[in-house]
């Protein structure tokens, strides 16, 4: 098995270390992987009961079934049973540079334990980083395969911002907005994890290949299901709510109303991770998911520091937005209505002004000299003009009748 760092920072300190599984559990929990399909609640519920072991043992030898499955259900797990060979899919991760994590080793992420009955038996995992560790601080970035390049280049800003700040970005290495997103962790250096809905030895979608190839140098790919198996829709689905309980929190940056990708948005809400979403134009049939998410339930995130501030620490805040600044910001209130009140064309005497903004004629020269100071106002005989390079943003410029 690859070294696994140190502590990062986010475990609380004095916290024991996790040691690791017993061999026995591993072979068991290895072997309900080829079994029992990713979020079977009825089987885990049984895991749960009676432990991988016990589970295993009645799966090979009892045809009666145990208390809270059906008969049927039962002899379906009986007659997959026959094609589990745990020692087999150990050997073949381990020759392909990867390693089984499961319940009870040290490096298994504590937050997926708020699955409950759908808590994944075990997790195949590629890469030389420590799960538990990368997954302290990361941010799920999910949305549309067929995404428009809006779509695109916010993940990519997403992705690249986050990892930049140390963040792990974690997506499903589908084509559109994931692949955007690990592409764009990988390109600065960071961290990102992919989770499959296939064998973590089977490039899919295969035109990711190259990708997920360099996701598994550079970053961690895992899945639920055993080496070589193959995925199906309903995977892609449930391999969702292991996004969503992975991480911090999901940002869904394009998806339409019956986009898959909103599921995991549904599983982080339940879970109470922070739900984001990135808006897009109203007239984007593309960007109506996210719009309903935001009406209904999301916060509306913009760029990576935004997110940072939602799922960071306390202190982690985005700097605050604004219009750029205009000279005449610095004016004195008084200042300002001179400035206002002086015409467009023509000059007009600093009695006039002091009329038309209600204040002495005496305030109305002070006034004068300062916007004359400033280069907002010239003096032309008698009366005041504004200057000549005072620009329309500077003054609104209306004329005193």
């Amino acid at each position: 098995m690859t070294p696994l760092p140190g502590p990062a920072d986010g475990d609380a300190p004095g916290d024991e270390e996790p040691g690791e599984a017993e061999p026995q559990e591993r072979l068991a929990r290895a072997a309900l992987t080829r079994i029992v399909e990713p979020g079977d609640e009825t089987a885990c519920r049984l895991l749960r009961t009676h432990g991988a072991q016990e589970l295993m043992r009645a799966l090979r030898n009892d045809a009666r079934p145990l208390p809270g499955i059906s008969a049927e259900r039962w002899t379906g797990l009986r007659s997959r049973s026959q094609r589990a060979h745990p020692e087999a899919d150990l050997a073949h991760i381990e020759s392909a540079g990867g390693r089984f994590v499961c319940p009870g080793d040290r490096e298994w992420p504590g937050q997926l334990d708020a699955l409950g009955a759908t808590r994944p038996i075990g997790l195949w995992i590629i890469g030389a980083a420590c799960l538990r560790y990368w997954a302290l601080r990361s941010v799920a970035v999910v949305g549309a395969r067929a995404c428009t390049e809006y779509g695109v280049h916010m993940a990519a800003l997403l992705g690249s911002g986050l990892a930049r700040q140390g963040w792990t970005v974690v997506s499903g290495a589908a084509y559109g907005i994931d692949g955007a997103a690990h592409r764009a962790a990988l390109a600065t250096g960071g961290a990102t994890i992919a989770v499959l809905a296939s064998g973590v030895d089977v490039a899919y979608p295969p035109g990711h290949s190259e990708l997920i190839s360099r996701i598994a140098e550079q970053g961690l790919l895992l899945s639920e299901l055993p080496p070589q198996d193959h995925p199906s829709r309903s995977r892609f689905v449930l391999r969702n709510r292991v996004i969503a309980a992975l991480t911090r929190g999901t940002v869904v940056v394009e998806a339409a109303l019956r986009s898959g990708s909103l599921s995991t948005a549904r599983h982080a809400r339940r879970l109470g991770r922070f739900v984001m979403g990135v808006p897009g134009p109203v007239t984007s049939g593309l960007s109506a998911g996210v719009h309903e998410l935001l009406r209904n339930e999301g916060n509306l995130v913009t760029d990576a520091a935004e997110v940072i501030e939602l799922v960071g620490s306390i202190g982690d805040l985005a700097p605050r937005r604004h219009g750029p600044s205009l000279p005449r910001d610095v004016l004195h209130r008084e200042a300002a209505l001179v400035l206002d009140a002086l015409p467009a064309r023509g000059a007009v005497t600093s009695r006039l002004l002091a009329q038309t903004v209600g204040i002495t004629p005496d305030a109305a020269v002070a006034r004068l000299q300062e916007l004359c100071g400033l280069g907002f106002a010239e003096r032309v005989g008698d009366g005041w003009q504004l200057s000549r390079s005072t620009t329309p943003a500077d003054s609104a410029g209306h004329t005193i009748e």
